[in-house]
């Protein structure tokens, strides 16, 4: 998903190098689709939210304006995106100047008091320290939090996170969903971001609403202790930060995303 094809590369050719920068590059180019109508933009534009990879972002960008990324938009020349989008363009570009990086699908905790809600960010290896560093390139410059770039433990939650903590009594799976949607709260949604969190960390950046496998039978309440197990099974897989682990449970039990899915 954050392949930079031939034909835009010359778009990125004054990005900068510093990781934060990068990260601030993403977000001059995003409208979120709530505040779209309200800029003016037309309607038909919302389905720009539904595109997958960098490249044809992009190219869409292209469209509205064609100077390199480096250059933030005026509103109505942003792409109508997900916070999704907004950790996938930080991830292409920072991967593009060979930092590592990666994205993670989980729940933010600063948006709304008490609620946990579904969202996106990137992660970037430090150079020095040995950890990655957690970043929300939607929100930077903003005072959700004290440091968009570098968030502190506890304010998103991935879904093996999530997952994990409920599975521990510290949360309650209820306050865990979809902001604008009070049906799609619960257990089935962090079930759905555990198994696109093991995706996005395979490199496969699914849009959020993206189902395969078992996860509409989860979402319906028609998984068992089964599938739970095999959820505890991902949280640890994705916390041990093993690539080979990774990739191998990605693999299995219809875990992988089905090609010509997305």
């Amino acid at each position: 998903m954050t392949v930079i094809d031939g034909d835009v590369a010359p778009l990125l050719a004054e990005l900068p190098s510093a990781p934060v920068e990068l990260c601030a590059v993403a977000q001059g180019l995003v409208m979120l689709p709530n505040l779209a109508a309200g800029f003016g933009i037309p309607e038909e534009r919302q389905e720009e939210r539904s595109i997958h990879s960098v490249s044809d972002i992009l190219r869409v960008l292209r469209q509205h304006d064609d100077r390199g990324v480096e250059q933030s938009r005026r509103v109505t020349s942003r792409v109508v995106g997900t916070c999704r989008h907004f950790a996938l363009l930080a991830c292409a570009f920072l991967r593009h100047r060979a930092i590592p990086a990666r994205c993670r699908a989980g729940f933010a905790s600063y948006f709304v008091a008490g609620s946990f809600l579904d969202h996106w960010v990137v992660e970037y290896r430090h150079p020095v320290e040995s950890r990655w560093v957690r970043v929300d390139p939607e929100i930077l410059g903003f005072e959700f939090v004290a440091a968009p770039h570098d968030l502190a433990e506890g304010e998103f939650l991935t879904g093996g996170e999530a997952w994990i903590r409920c599975r521990q009594g510290r949360v309650d799976s209820s306050t865990f969903g979809v902001d604008g949607y009070p049906e799609n709260f619960g257990i089935g949604e962090i079930r759905g971001n555990l198994v696109r969190d093991l995706a996005a960390l395979n490199k496969v950046e699914t849009l959020p609403w993206d189902e395969w496998g078992r996860m509409a039978a989860s979402y319906a309440g028609k998984t068992g202790p089964d599938y739970d197990e095999l959820m505890d099974t991902i949280a640890a897989t994705c916390a041990s930060d093993d690539e080979a682990a990774l990739a191998g449970l990605y693999a299995s039990h219809d875990l992988a995303v089905p090609s010509g899915h997305l």
